[in-house]
């Protein structure tokens, strides 16, 4: 398994090691004691799956404390455009956002700290995207930004995805006053 930093601090790209042979692949997709090596020291207490056709934005999403959550993200079907955007005010990357392709073949895992807002846009039809919660859901600590504020100027590479209704009147990130 290989635990790559991102230019974002906190945010890392989790490769792990697949064995592939005629019958398919096996890998590790959690190792507690691999991951708390690489300071991902946390204790995961919900985990979320999602199915979305091709062109499905979802996002901007996190949790205001107390109920912030931390997610080791992943895809097993299809893939995914993933972005996680610093909400951390004392960060030097603060309003930063960094993205990376998520995919059934890369097998590529993102861990997203506490702190920043997170979204994905799918790639292929019938991806399936999945990942593990620091802290369970919490209705009304839930926020979101808007998916194309150009205040973050996110490179999503279209211009009219499909978003939930929730999605659609999102904040924009210069009315957002960050608890992070």
């Amino acid at each position: 398994m290989i635990i790559e930093k991102n230019e974002i601090k906190g945010l890392l790209v989790i490769k792990p090691d697949v064995f592939e042979d005629p019958r398919g692949y096996f890998f590790e997709s959690y190792n507690e004691e691999k991951f708390r090596q690489f300071g991902i020291d946390v204790r995961f207490l919900q985990d979320n799956e999602s199915k979305s056709g091709k062109d499905v934005l979802r996002g901007l999403h996190f949790q205001v404390p107390p109920y912030a959550q931390g997610k080791l993200v992943r895809v097993i079907k299809g893939a995914v455009l993933d972005v996680a955007v610093d909400l951390r005010r004392f960060s030097s990357t603060y309003g930063q956002w960094a993205a990376i392709e998520l995919s059934e073949k890369n097998k590529w895992m993102y861990w997203i700290p506490p702190g920043f807002a997170h979204g994905f846009l799918t790639l292929e039809e019938n991806t399936v995207f999945f990942y593990k919660c620091t802290e369970v859901y919490h209705k009304e600590s839930e926020c979101g930004i808007f998916w194309n504020d150009p205040d973050l100027n996110i490179n999503w590479g279209i211009d009219h995805p499909l978003v939930s209704e929730k999605d659609k009147v999102a904040m924009g990130f210069r009315d957002f006053n960050s608890p992070f």
